[in-house]
């Protein structure tokens, strides 16, 4: 899953994409709202986080020029900016979400699965299976006929490989591991 994070805080923003990247997520950054506007104009994410205060452009004004270019990816707004009237502007401007600073890392990925899930009109859009193996793409949870296996975190690639193994029918692995 590709996600974009556009955040001028880098401690939050640091937070933010290290708790993505273990969460299996290939995350862009963008520290500012002309480089981010760059990146969602022009690559492709299964979903989007965005502050509103932003140097050089506001995260609102991205969500606009997105929805005008028939951009479709769900974007949940993570903002300090906390009134009703703040979040019913952003929904109305195209958020598909808003999320108040502070915030819980546990309930911002349940969120974006959330967003993720209606986005891709699946039935069960959170799991893939190959014969008795499956794995759960939010979860990262794997089991192998009934049973639960322990997975080890690569470093470099995450979890795509797992996913294109599942993916492509899984000729490559044997039953022993």
């Amino acid at each position: 899953m590709r996600l974009l994070l556009i955040e001028d805080d880098r401690k939050i923003a640091d937070f933010v994409k290290k708790g993505m990247r273990e969460a299996g997520f290939a995350v862009d950054y963008a520290e500012n709202g002309i480089d981010g506007l760059h990146l969602a104009l022009t690559e492709s994410y299964d979903v989007a986080i965005f502050d509103l205060m932003l140097p050089g452009l506001d995260g609102l004004s991205i969500i606009e020029k997105m929805r005008k270019s028939h951009i479709k990816t769900p974007v949940l707004v993570l903002s300090a900016k906390r009134s009703v009237d703040d979040r019913v502007k952003g929904l109305h401007t195209g958020a598909d979400d808003y999320l108040i600073k502070p915030f819980s890392f546990s309930e911002l990925l349940a969120r974006l699965q959330a967003l993720i899930r209606r986005a891709s009109d699946a039935v069960e859009p959170a799991r893939l299976s190959v014969g008795d193996l499956s794995m759960d793409l939010f979860s990262r949870a794997v089991v192998r006929g009934g049973k639960s296996v322990e997975l080890m975190a690569i470093k470099r690639m995450g979890c795509s490989a797992g996913f294109t193994f599942l993916k492509d029918g899984g000729d490559g692995i044997s039953s022993g591991r």
